[in-house]
């Protein structure tokens, strides 16, 4: 069990985690919720610290803090996701696009966009000194990773993710959600209502990669917490 939350917390973090990785990788899917709520965890007392300062800065902070944390993987991804789909027209083109490490408009226009939603959503959830949601959204985003992986194919030939994706069953999905809306439920029960608006934006971008390279890659992994953490966030400001 500790060596797959070792795999996880190095797929997910910037954490250093000693020890060797769990056999077959893909169990590490088991513990991506955890991973999310020890992130919600940090995120959250590190909001209540940040108090006493006015709230863009702390915002500004918390955004700081997060993308360090996750050595801006999922920004990554997104940026990558991006120039793919808005400069690809074809499934190879879009795939080529994603895979060079050179970051082009799009992906400019992306990060730019994802970053203000973010400090917009965090300054608000400050100031309705509303943590636990920002914990749910690490919780929920992670664990979208893991039904990306079961409900979708790979997109590619091979890759980072593949082994990952073609190996993960129904039953790393059963598991992490049982284990995600747990976690969830020890913020408050009221906070289960957003895992619908999580999955339901998971669903649809999973759908659209789908639609436009046949599945999902690890850029597409990561563009997917971003997506599903920033509309678990808007769902808990229109139900507060």
């Amino acid at each position: 069990m500790f060596k797959i939350f070792i795999s996880a917390m190095r797929t997910l973090t910037a954490i250093p985690m000693p020890g060797e990785d769990c056999q077959p990788f893909e169990n590490s899917l088991y513990a991506f919720p955890v991973v999310g709520a020890l992130l919600g965890l940090m995120l959250c007392a590190l909001a209540s610290i940040l108090g006493g300062l006015p709230v863009s800065v702390a915002a500004a902070l918390l955004l700081v803090a997060q993308t360090l944390l996750t050595r801006g993987f999922h920004l990554d991804g997104i940026a990558d996701a991006a120039d793919g789909f808005g400069g690809g027209f074809t499934k190879e083109r879009a795939l080529e696009i994603m895979k060079d490490s050179q970051i082009g408009a799009f992906g400019a226009l992306a990060l730019i966009l994802t970053l203000l939603l973010k400090f917009t959503l965090f300054s608000e959830l400050i100031h309705a000194q509303n943590g636990r949601a920002l914990f749910a959204a690490m919780v929920i985003s992670r664990t979208a990773q893991v039904f990306q992986c079961v409900v979708w194919p790979y997109a590619r030939a091979n890759g980072t993710a593949a082994a990952t994706v073609q190996n993960s069953t129904q039953y790393h999905l059963l598991i992490a959600l049982l284990i995600g809306a747990g976690l969830i439920a020890c913020g408050g029960f009221s906070f289960l209502i957003l895992l619908p608006f999580g999955f339901v934006a998971a669903f649809l971008w999973g759908l659209y990669c789908k639609k436009r390279v046949g599945g999902i890659t690890g850029d597409l992994l990561g563009a997917t917490s971003e997506i599903v953490e920033i509309t678990v966030l808007l769902g808990a400001l229109l139900i507060r």
